[in-house]
């Protein structure tokens, strides 16, 4: 009725239909429904209503921008062989790969050394170090490292396995 209908052909199009039904009834089936012809003025102004409806709710085109994958990495393109090395940061300890032979000197002032109680020969206490994950940053940037200089050391012609 709100959209120009006069509220008797309003209630005929309405009656057991919603919305929906209605938008998807053909010409001739809205007609008979009035009961009207199709060349009727209350046809047309019906049509005319259901149409402007339609246009009405159509979604609203979005202002949103969207940047593409490849734009992005075009931008970071000048960043990439510089990468931010953790192991230079104000805040992380100094940390290193020592070889197993090495432990025992350089574990040595913080008094690591216990005496087994099975063997009662001396050993490492690593149990009371901290624990550090494979996928904490800074043990990456130093497996990365040790990668670099073992590749390097072995040459072009040798495929040496990635460390675990």
């Amino acid at each position: 009725m709100e959209m120009g209908i006069a509220e008797e052909y309003a209630h005929k199009l309405a009656t057991d239909r919603n919305m929906t039904d209605i938008k998807a009834m053909a010409a001739d089936e809205i007609a008979s429904c009035l009961g009207v012809s199709k060349d009727d003025e209350i046809f047309t102004g019906a049509m005319n209503a259901l149409a402007e409806l339609g246009q009405r709710r159509q979604k609203k085109r979005s202002r949103k921008i969207t940047i593409s994958r490849k734009a992005l990495d075009d931008d970071d393109m000048d960043l990439a062989g510089t990468k931010f090395n953790v192991l230079n940061h104000v805040l992380v300890p100094h940390q290193e790969l020592v070889p197993v032979e090495d432990e025992e000197s350089a574990l040595e002032p913080w008094g690591l050394l216990t005496t087994d109680e099975e063997t009662g020969e001396p050993r490492l206490a690593k149990e009371l170090l901290p624990k550090i994950l494979i996928t904490d940053p800074v043990v990456q940037v130093i497996k990365e490292t040790v990668e670099r200089k073992r590749d390097a050391e072995a040459g072009e012609g040798e495929d040496a396995a990635p460390l675990p």
